[in-house]
């Protein structure tokens, strides 16, 4: 018994859950679309959500096949359960299988060819990714912004709204500051000898990512603004406040650039989430502050 539970742990932390939270940018179209209270989107949007979260599992299964040795070199990397001996390559390869096949069942629920093709884009981006793109500086990182980029026009084919041209912009750029905030830790950690060289690696340096992060920045924050201030969005949602909520996006980005560059903690975005409570406070006042504007106000001034 104790044996089964530590073979389904290892698969659990295979599939890194923790990860999920990236797909919730499906959810975004729903959001911003006024459909939070439309039973049917809401559904197609959990189901493509579930869909994304097997699929991305499978991702990582793959990568960590192909990058075992690698890991295995690696300070916390080496905990993995393929790195660590845990799980065997046989096994990782048949858990990828059914993930993929889990992800495939889904997407036949669903029942939109739309979803489909995006789904099997992100799986090929990843696919290019992990077998090359990834050691090729810049375009790494262009990968996984585009992969971001896809989930939310996932979410926008399953929930029947079309995502703004500002909504597709913030992610990506938002998804290249934090992917330069990843890098700057690989630096770190190389620096100190504590990893492995990867070849990306060799086309940045802490000067350029810090510098790369920092405009990051600021084109976030002020194409958020624009977007607050945009005449054709506050006729969308019929409403000139929304500008109020760009003050929780400023502190957010400040905290995370404050982490990455006084703390030197930003080696995986999604902890940074799920442990810094400032961000947290951030985003859920951002969110709270969004849905009062965008619906309540809507409610009240229809």
């Amino acid at each position: 018994m104790p044996k089964t539970t530590s073979r389904t742990a290892a698969y659990l932390k295979l599939a890194r859950p923790h990860q999920y939270v990236k797909n919730a940018f499906v959810f975004l179209p729903l959001f911003f679309g006024w459909k939070l209270t439309d039973p049917a989107a809401l559904w197609s949007a959990c189901l493509a959500f579930a869909a994304f979260c097997l699929a991305a599992s499978a991702v990582y299964v793959i990568n960590d096949l192909k990058d075992v040795e690698e890991d295995r070199a690696h300070p916390t990397k080496r905990n993995r359960p393929l790195a660590s001996g845990a799980l065997t390559p046989a096994q990782g390869l048949r858990f990828a299988g059914a993930l993929l096949g889990g992800a495939s069942v889904l997407t036949l629920v669903l029942g939109s060819s739309g979803f489909a093709v995006i789904l099997a884009g992100y799986l090929v981006i990843n696919a290019l990714y992990s077998f090359g793109l990834k050691h090729k500086a810049l375009i790494d990182l262009a990968c996984i912004a585009v992969g971001f980029v896809l989930r939310v026009f996932a979410g926008g084919v399953v929930t029947a709204v079309t995502p703004s041209h500002w909504i597709v912009l913030m992610t990506f750029l938002l998804a290249l500051f934090l992917g330069f905030a990843k890098r700057r830790d690989d630096l770190l950690l190389s620096a100190a000898g504590c990893e492995k060289t990867r070849r990306s690696l060799d086309g940045y340096n802490l000067e350029f990512v810090s510098a790369s992060m920092i405009i990051m920045a600021a084109v976030v924050i002020v194409s958020y603004i624009l977007y607050t201030l945009s005449p054709e969005v506050i006729a969308k949602h019929g409403s000139d406040k929304l500008y109020l909520t760009a003050i929780f996006v400023i502190l957010g980005v400040l905290r995370y650039l404050q982490i990455t560059l006084v703390e030197c903690k930003s080696g995986s975005p999604t902890l940074v989430l799920l442990r810094d409570g400032f961000i947290q406070a951030s985003l859920g006042l951002w969110i709270v502050s969004f849905y009062l504007i965008l619906y309540v106000e809507r409610v009240r001034n229809p």
